[in-house]
């Protein structure tokens, strides 16, 4: 990858969430810039500049105006746009339903483990010439999670540690039968965007982090989940994810010595 973005555009730490995460009064010189990428337009402009004093870009997921539903996320795009910028690690709020009753709506969960029942998605770079095998096996940064764990110790925020997420193809929500075939797994969470960031990120070698905002019971519960239950949850949910992004961003280490993400590569091509 040749990157041909000035020195002062360059950032290390990228935020890929909801428009809502976003909080221009945090971000000083903060500017929009637009990134041609071998795989088309990123969700939406890339906004940059200077947070807690460390170079931090954020994408939309969705698109500004959330026009991008989950099966439909310019993924590669994304991911590709902010490696070019520089970026190496990628913090990774969203709103997902929760499968167990410990796991309450309006709670934040550091996942750690993900199950992947999409169908349609497309997850890798690497789609012939140059083959690769990443391996998942731990699928989200270990360092990135601990730095987590801690901040949200430093600000007594309540969290749960760890925990499954199953990424679904939505947009639709799931059936009753398939919510309880989820929930006996056993996973704790049940979401539509981390597949295919999650690999692509890793492919890139690039560190990357799921939080996961409880918004509803998903349809294992007495209450259907409904897209205004999980809007009314979301907005919620916000301080907390704002509060604990703010938390974390400081406490990231420039250099990337306690995790194997820097080398995901080094045996995986064939």
């Amino acid at each position: 990858m040749i990157r041909t973005h000035k020195e002062e555009e360059l950032v290390e730490i990228a935020i890929l969430g909801g428009t809502g995460v976003y909080d221009p009064q945090v971000m000083q010189n903060a500017k929009q810039i637009k990134i041609y990428t071998p795989f088309g337009e990123t969700s939406d402009m890339v906004t940059i500049g200077t947070c807690l004093g460390r170079r931090v870009a954020f994408i939309p997921r969705h698109g500004n105006y959330h026009h991008a539903p989950p099966h439909s996320i310019p993924a590669h795009a994304n991911i590709w746009a902010l490696k070019e910028l520089g970026v190496t690690r990628i913090l990774a709020p969203s709103a997902v339903g929760s499968l167990q009753p410990h796991f309450k709506p309006g709670e934040l969960l550091i996942t750690d483990q993900f199950i992947d029942f999409t169908k349609t998605r497309n997850y890798t770079y690497f789609h012939g010439g140059q083959v690769a095998h990443v391996s998942l096996a731990d699928p989200f940064c270990k360092e990135l999670r601990q730095i987590a764990i801690d901040s949200a110790a430093a600000i007594n925020l309540p969290i749960h540690k760890k925990g499954t997420l199953v990424c679904i193809e939505g947009p639709r929500f799931s059936t009753r039968a398939e919510s309880l075939f989820y929930q006996k797994i056993p996973a704790d969470a049940i979401g539509m965007t981390v597949i295919p960031e999650c690999a692509l990120a890793r492919e890139m070698e690039m560190c990357y982090l799921s939080i996961a905002a409880a918004t509803d019971y998903d349809a294992w519960h007495e209450e259907p989940v409904s897209n205004k239950m999980v809007l009314d949850t979301m907005k919620q949910n916000m301080a907390s994810i704002k509060k604990l992004l703010l938390e974390i961003i400081p406490r990231i280490p420039s250099e990337r010595s306690k995790c194997e993400c820097p080398h995901a590569l080094e045996n995986a091509l064939m």
